[in-house]
């Protein structure tokens, strides 16, 4: 969570509560340390917070504050609708509901003068289905790629056999009507581009790869393996498998 949600999410929190709350219980419901909850206390201070604090006793936020409105040009509220409406068409249920409520939120703090420019009938992104049946989970391989974990896919060759992979996902690919998953192939010790419709079944391991996903993704785009170094992609590791 980055510290921004951390901060509004303790302020709705001490909304919540009302009266004196102690730091104890606002570490639990938060999932931080008492300590962290010490230091976003005084950032939300320094804003203009009015939050009284007692050694003790716990905190009260006094009616009042509210967090400065967000401040977007119009362009930029285009981009966001068009963006978001993209999502909801294109890929996971999952996904497409956490943007409708990413745009909900936006409008609930946006200055009444700049909703209508968050109007989403003014664009029209047309739905696009993935080419071929998958057996790879969307909303579990975007955990894999939050958690760096270790992923177990079942891909099919040319000639119709299947073969196990072990992969370290690093990104997520829509490309038109194809989806497909990047990755570190720790069975063949290299960077591979997997498209969905190869892949017939996946599972989540509980192994965590060692590496930092966002340095993989940097050695990658630096490597031959990348699409953009090469005229030729490898669609798929082991394609020529027999």
């Amino acid at each position: 969570m980055s510290r921004s949600h951390r901060l509004f999410d303790l302020l709705q929190i001490l909304r919540r509560h009302r009266g004196t709350v102690s730091g104890a219980v606002l570490a639990q419901e938060s999932g931080v340390s008492l300590r962290t909850i010490r230091r976003d206390v005084l950032t939300l201070q320094a804003m203009g917070a009015d939050i009284d604090a007692e050694a003790g006793v716990g905190y009260v936020l006094r009616p009042g504050f509210v967090l400065p409105p967000l401040s977007f040009t119009e362009e930029e509220l285009h981009a966001l609708v068009v963006g978001a409406e993209w999502v909801a068409r294109q890929t996971d249920p999952q996904l497409a509901h956490a943007v409708s409520n990413a745009l909900a939120k936006i409008n609930g703090v946006l200055a009444p003068n700049m909703r209508e420019a968050l109007d989403n009938t003014s664009f029209y992104v047309g739905p696009t289905k993935c080419s071929a049946a998958t057996g790879l989970d969307l909303a579990q391989c975007r955990q894999a790629l939050r958690e760096q974990r270790k992923m177990r896919i079942t891909s099919m060759n040319q000639s119709g056999g299947t073969f196990e992979l072990i992969i370290w996902p690093i990104m997520l690919g829509f490309e038109g009507t194809r989806r497909s998953v990047a990755g570190w192939c720790e069975t063949e010790a290299a960077f591979r581009i997997f498209y969905c419709e190869h892949i017939v079944g996946a599972e989540l391991m509980v192994d965590r790869y060692t590496r930092n996903r966002r340095t993989l993704v940097k050695e990658w785009r630096a490597s031959d393996e990348y699409p953009c170094a090469s005229s030729k992609v490898v669609l798929t590791a082991g394609a020529s498998r027999n």
